[in-house]
């Protein structure tokens, strides 16, 4: 009897050194849920749970949608929001009340303009940059937390919240996973990780912090229960002129930032780590690590 025992803890052991792998276009990118257990169809269908919750935030936030949420925000009135769109416009008016806008969710006129340019490899005219940096200032965007209504004071004000939306949805992704019983769980949101309990067997889940070398990560870092964030200008940018132009809109000019730098924040959530990595690179490598500490990171690394 004792060694039929034995033979079922061990049987037990190996099924919970399982790994499953699912991956799925969102948002622009690719998502990944990887997690481990030792049921396969309970992993497979908690995971399709966390893609369509990653779905239902991309059908509300997506300015890439005419049908979502925001694109049907309109200047000029309260709009009364959904309790989904409600809780990631907190946070994304939270971290630009705190960074004082250098995180700004405002700036979709701006970001319209840079994909433009990326396409036309041309910068826009001046009179062009000044209507569309007119229209953005997150001061001039009223959110009601109680009564949940947005206001756009300014004709033509759009919002975009690319720069949080990915942090915020794998956070709610991992939460449904650790609810359907895979707290070793890791969920990959293009560059943004959230993390829960290490794979089996290990200490953490070792995360590389890669930023100008496309080839390899700068630095391996070991974590857990946490989430990290890079931004900079490594995949993402223009070159016109001779200069090299990032898809981070920098408030103060309406283009893209110029100076290189890339910040990794390392946080509680995927929310936090997401909107403050975008701040970091705007407030300047000399700044950045003190603002991220400041406001809820654990953890900044910072290359110039």
């Amino acid at each position: 009897m004792r060694l039929i025992a034995a033979l079922a803890f061990l049987a037990a052991a190996q099924a919970e050194e399982q790994r499953f792998h699912y991956e799925r276009p969102l948002m622009g990118t690719l998502f990944a849920v990887t997690c481990y257990g030792t049921d396969e169809a309970a992993a497979k269908a908690a995971a399709g749970e966390a893609f369509q919750a990653g779905m239902e935030v991309n059908a509300v936030a997506s300015d890439y949608l005419p049908d979502s949420e925001l694109m049907k925000l309109r200047p000029s009135k309260p709009v009364k929001v959904s309790p989904l769109f409600a809780e990631l416009l907190d946070a994304s008016f939270t971290k630009a009340r705190e960074t004082e806008g250098a995180f700004d969710p405002t700036l979709g006129p701006l970001t319209k303009l840079w994909r433009e340019t990326r396409k036309t490899k041309q910068l826009p005219p001046s009179g062009v940059l000044a209507k569309a940096r007119a229209a953005c200032g997150w001061q001039d965007a009223v959110w009601n937390r109680e009564a949940g209504t947005l206001l756009l004071k300014k004709p033509g004000m759009q919002l975009d919240l690319g720069a949080i939306a990915k942090g915020f949805t794998a956070d709610r992704m991992f939460a449904i996973m650790k609810q359907r019983g895979f707290p070793r769980s890791c969920i990959a949101a293009g560059g943004d990780l959230r993390l829960g309990d290490p794979p089996p067997g290990k200490q953490a889940w070792r995360v590389g912090l890669q930023t100008f070398d496309p080839e390899q990560p700068e630095e391996v870092v070991e974590l857990e229960n946490c989430a990290v964030s890079t931004s900079g200008d490594l995949h993402q940018f223009v070159e016109i002129g001779g200069k090299r132009y990032s898809h981070i809109i920098d408030p103060r000019t309406g283009l893209g930032m110029t100076t290189k730098v890339a910040v990794s924040v390392i946080a509680p959530s995927g929310t936090i780590a997401d909107a403050l990595d975008t701040a970091g690179c705007v407030v300047g490598a000399d700044q950045a690590e003190a603002l991220g500490l400041k406001f809820g990171a654990t953890r900044v690394v910072v290359r110039k």
